[in-house]
């Protein structure tokens, strides 16, 4: 039996459920497809392997997905889900913006550790269609922008040293990032302290001070045609 099998046995009872459960099912159908996604990646992966996981028919899949983009398309949005609702929670504190960073930090890293949010990371979207491209890319612009908001916020209240909140977003994520890759429940560190670590070492990093042979803010250009991407 696949290695998978025995963590998604509970999607595979649902399906064995004769009751009507359409929700339920669709989301077991998401919860298995993701897990054998990161396992063996999409192209790897096939319609009918999903459907021998759940043991279930080819044709009965159909009736929840029309096709396997749809599926990693759903599985985006609901990573990203997951973030934007993070993102509206901490931009209705009133805080400083420095403290904003470190919820964003806290929060995004249970995201990413989690199978919809390590999808995000470590699925490529270059796989999808040119409309599934538009879409999903424009999800994750979307959340970056947010998260260049809330440093330009910290910068104008003064809790976060002035610098191009771009290159800090790209930073805070890129550094995050990793731990899709590395990062197991069963490892030697508890999540917990792993936060502590990244907020620590994150947050000293943006908060106002001087820091040896910094360039002053309005020197922040680049040179030798060097880009920034979006």
């Amino acid at each position: 039996m696949p290695r998978q099998s025995a963590a998604l046995q509970p999607h595979r009872r649902l399906f064995a459920d004769r009751r009507r459960n359409p929700d339920g099912k669709r989301g077991a159908v998401l919860h298995t497809a993701v897990r054998m996604f990161l396992e063996r990646s999409y192209g790897r992966t096939s319609m009918n392997d999903v459907a021998l996981q759940l043991n279930i028919t080819k044709p009965a899949l159909y009736h929840y997905f029309r096709n396997k983009e749809e599926i990693l398309v759903e599985i985006y949005r609901l990573g990203t889900d997951l973030i934007d609702e993070m993102l509206d929670s901490i931009e209705a504190e009133e805080k400083p913006g420095l403290d904003k960073v470190a919820d964003f930090i806290a929060g995004y890293i249970r995201i990413i550790t989690g199978d919809f949010g390590r999808a995000i990371i470590r699925l490529d979207d270059g796989e999808l269609s040119k409309a599934g491209r538009k879409l999903v890319r424009g999800r994750k612009r979307g959340i970056d922008h947010r998260l260049r908001s809330i440093i330009d916020e910290g910068i104008k209240d003064g809790s976060i040293a002035p610098c191009d909140a771009k290159i800090a977003s790209f930073l805070v994520a890129g550094a995050i990032h990793g731990m899709a890759s590395w990062y197991v429940p069963t490892g030697p560190m508890e999540l917990t302290a792993i936060i502590e670590q990244y907020l620590r070492m994150l947050t000293a990093g943006l908060a106002t001070g001087s820091l040896p042979g910094l360039s002053q803010p309005d020197s922040f250009a680049f040179s030798n045609n060097t880009q920034v991407h979006e």
